[in-house]
């Protein structure tokens, strides 16, 4: 049995007011151990003030750290390894605060954690579970995988996943400092710097199920993003600067 005291969610935020307190409430009911660190990116809409109210409630495991912008999904993961790594945590995870993830799903990453380094929530392990999405997102988000995988060799099905679960000793061997990629193609490089390592990395499958409130913030910069940075990943490895 996993001890949920040693686990904490990194949740990034910006303007997910319709969310926020349903997802905090959801989780410490389901996780009442759990550790939360929410990084909250200057919401206008009082995301922060709901993030206090809980915070207020259970001091000890709701915890946020407020920027003064919109600085990216890398900066924020990267704000938050730190504050876990600094801290008595062994499993850390990401996830987003929309339910695209469902909270039920953070016991089956943890407890795969175990006996691995990184688990991946999986979309597209034994089979595609993606619901409510339109198809050309879907194709893309499939294709983007093969891409990743046909450039840089990274044997994983679903390398574009925000939803995932690190060994306090796998972000303790990376070089945090030297992450380059600060929107989806984050994601990417972590995956393949840990299996560059020669770390075990494991896929569940999980549900994905589209956002039903709040803003997607999907759009054509993250993916030409994405697009240049596995090339880079691969150049990097080739000439040893990983």
């Amino acid at each position: 049995m996993p001890d949920y005291s040693k686990a904490l969610i990194i949740i990034p935020t910006y303007n997910e007011i319709d969310n926020i307190d349903r997802m905090l409430t959801t989780l410490t009911e389901l996780y009442p151990e759990i550790n939360i660190l929410i990084i909250e990116d200057g919401s206008p809409d009082g995301t922060a003030q709901v993030v206090k109210e809980h915070m207020g409630k259970n001091p000890a495991k709701v915890n946020m750290i407020q920027r003064t912008g919109k600085l990216g999904l890398g900066t924020a993961y990267i704000a938050g390894f730190k504050w876990a790594l600094e801290r008595d945590f062994e499993y850390i995870l990401e996830m987003d605060c929309d339910f695209s993830h469902s909270p039920k799903d953070v016991k089956r990453l943890v407890e795969a954690a175990q006996d691995n380094d990184l688990v991946l929530g999986s979309r597209y392990i034994d089979g595609i579970r993606i619901i409510n999405w339109p198809m050309h997102r879907l194709l893309l988000s499939y294709f983007a995988g093969v891409y990743t995988r046909f450039i840089t060799g990274l044997n994983v099905l679903d390398a574009t996943g925000g939803f995932k679960c690190f060994r306090r000793k796998t972000l303790e061997s990376l070089n945090l400092d030297r992450i380059f990629s600060n929107g989806y193609s984050f994601q990417i490089e972590l995956n393949f710097k840990v299996w560059a390592k020669g770390l075990k990395i494991k896929e569940v499958p999980i549900v994905f199920t589209e956002r039903r409130d709040g803003q997607s913030k999907m759009n054509g910069g993250i993916i030409h993003e994405a697009i240049f940075a596995v090339m880079k990943l691969r150049l990097r490895k080739m000439f040893g600067r990983l």
